[in-house]
């Protein structure tokens, strides 16, 4: 199975979380994976980095966001993340099998797009409070009128994601 995390606070472990098929690579490695994406940012934008995995623990993808960097309000680091694990798996659009983990709460958009790609899990780091769409703000990955749910594990290095962001938005608000 796997976590179910409280709107806005911790996830609550669930017997055999924490690791992908056949324990190739836990939740936090996946997470450190994002932090490391995050960190390819340009200095101009918000430090977001997502990875797609396999089913075996195998990164497709990754990106960190890049709407000042391309001068696109979609090009979020999940969006990014998940195009370019769709043109590595060759087969489409779909992304079944496939875990994405990305260092803070998607919202809407994001959060919409990996439903509509069909990935299995999602991963995330910080909460999201403002605009956070899997638990925060809003639900969409759980709403049930939707042919596709992931699985849903929030928290994850939270504080390492957050302290990330945090150093970004002192910087540019001094």
């Amino acid at each position: 199975m796997g976590v179910e995390p409280l709107p806005g606070g911790p996830a609550l472990p669930v017997p055999g979380a924490g690791a992908v098929s056949g324990g190739m690579r836990s939740d936090a490695d996946m997470i450190r994976a994002a932090l490391s994406a995050a960190a390819e940012a340009d200095p101009r934008d918000v430090p977001v980095g997502a990875v797609v995995f396999d089913a075996s623990g195998r990164e497709l993808a990754r990106a960190a966001n890049a709407r000042e960097a391309l001068g696109d309000p979609t090009a979020h680091a999940e969006v990014l993340a998940l195009r370019r694990a769709a043109e590595a798996v060759g087969d489409g659009w779909r992304l079944e099998g496939t875990t994405l983990a990305v260092t803070l709460e998607p919202c809407t958009m994001c959060a919409g797009a990996l439903v509509l790609a069909r990935v299995d899990r999602l991963l995330f780091g910080a909460w999201e409070p403002k605009t956070g769409a899997v638990g925060s703000l809003w639900d969409v990955v759980r709403d049930r009128r939707l042919n596709h749910r992931p699985q849903v594990r929030g928290g994850i290095l939270e504080t390492e994601c957050a302290a990330t962001l945090d150093a970004f938005f002192r910087t540019q608000r001094p």
